[in-house]
């Protein structure tokens, strides 16, 4: 009842400080609800007829399951199991006559009233393996799910061993009492200890995400673009290409139509940046209508027909839900990594070769002298 009631603790707690820490609520009211089932084992003891508690202890804790289990579900972002966990609750009621018709003690009634635990069990840990999340904290997770769905599965073998109480009054003095609610605290504690690390985990990652990503645009601030670039490069990456790239006449854009048609066209241009490149690629907004892009095992041609994608996309793309009335368009500076090159270095050969198209009449792509001959200019803008 104390290590209940101590997680329950914890996860509102959690929730009450934490508003990104999605289910906490719902794992407190789970084991909150392990504080009912523990008291009702003991009230168990003193009943006359120990039938409605024997049964309100069984479904009690195939409620702490469940809510456990939905809140796992709404931490990981997964849709919960609602139709496998309906049935397996609509099961346990039309069963609770049947079990509870049957000899105490016996193997078969065992097995059945462990049976729902150890499918929401099951459950609980196939739905984290689904959510696609395979971190080391995660696979724990799983890895302590299935051992307490093993536990409840065992529990009518360990039963069938050592012999139990002959009524339920008698059950909280028995040997196997003693093993059966061990072994469930144990594995109960395992799983809430690390629940907790894995919200610990993923608030800092969010937290961290946050720190690094530009609000307006959704791509990365300068030094999440920094941090992911030189950590790209760090790892072995020889090959790789940085293009910049730099609104034109960003400032008309403002005073023309307002500055939230600016945050608009920053926005957008930020987007097609991203959705062009590919998955590897990161993205970052450096200044104000500054944009840089690192492409890790790419080629100089690469990131010159990548750039000049989005240019043509941008310049031919119309914002009217900005009620702006004409086209913008950007210009870009590539560079490729030379061997032993920093992110430093390479940034300032790109933005060279950005300098270059802005004085050559914008709306071009410009490459670092000595890498390509430039491309002739197409227009300014």
């Amino acid at each position: 009842m104390s290590v209940a009631g101590i997680f329950a603790v914890a996860f509102a707690v959690v929730a009450a400080t934490n508003r990104t820490a999605r289910g906490a609520w719902w794992l407190a009211l789970g084991y909150g609800m392990g504080i009912v089932y523990v008291g009702l084992e003991f009230l168990l003891t003193r009943q006359a007829d120990p039938t409605p508690v024997g049964i309100g202890i069984f479904l009690v804790f195939l409620l702490a399951l469940s809510f456990a289990l939905i809140g796992v579900a709404q931490h990981y972002r997964a849709r919960p199991p609602l139709g496998a966990m309906a049935a397996i609750w609509v099961l346990t009621i039309l069963a609770v006559p049947v079990i509870f018709s049957m000899t105490y003690g016996s193997t078969l009634r065992l097995t059945l009233y462990q049976l729902p635990y150890f499918a929401m069990q099951a459950l609980l840990g196939l739905m984290i393996w689904r959510s696609g999340r395979r971190q080391p904290l995660d696979l724990l997770l799983i890895a302590l799910q299935g051992v307490a769905a093993i536990i409840y599965a065992v529990k009518p073998f360990i039963a069938a061993q050592i012999g139990t109480a002959s009524s339920p009054q008698g059950y909280m003095a028995t040997t196997y009492a003693a093993i059966s609610q061990s072994g469930s605290v144990v594995t109960l504690m395992a799983i809430a200890l690390v629940m907790l690390l894995v919200m610990m985990r993923d608030t800092t990652a969010e937290m961290v995400a946050r720190s690094e990503t530009d609000p307006l645009s959704s791509v990365l601030n300068r030094r999440g673009f920094e941090h992911h670039g030189e950590l790209a490069l760090l790892r072995g990456e020889e090959a790789a290409v940085l293009v910049t790239a730099d609104l034109d006449s960003f400032k008309q854009i403002n005073d023309s139509f307002g500055h939230a048609a600016g945050d608009g066209v920053i926005a957008h241009f930020a987007a097609m940046l991203a959705d062009m490149a590919p998955a590897s690629a990161i993205v970052g907004r450096i200044g104000g209508e500054e944009f840089a892009v690192l492409l890790p095992g790419a080629l100089l041609s690469d990131g010159r027909l990548y750039a000049e994608a989005v240019r043509t996309a941008f310049a031919s793309a119309r914002l009217p839900v900005l009620g702006v009335d004409r086209a913008f368009t950007a210009s870009f500076g590539v560079a490729q990594r030379s061997p032993g090159d920093s992110l430093f270095e390479l940034s300032r050969r790109a933005d060279a070769a950005l300098y270059r198209a802005k004085a050559g009449g914008r709306n071009q792509v410009r490459v670092a002298l000595g890498e390509l001959a430039s491309i002739p200019a197409v227009g300014a803008a």
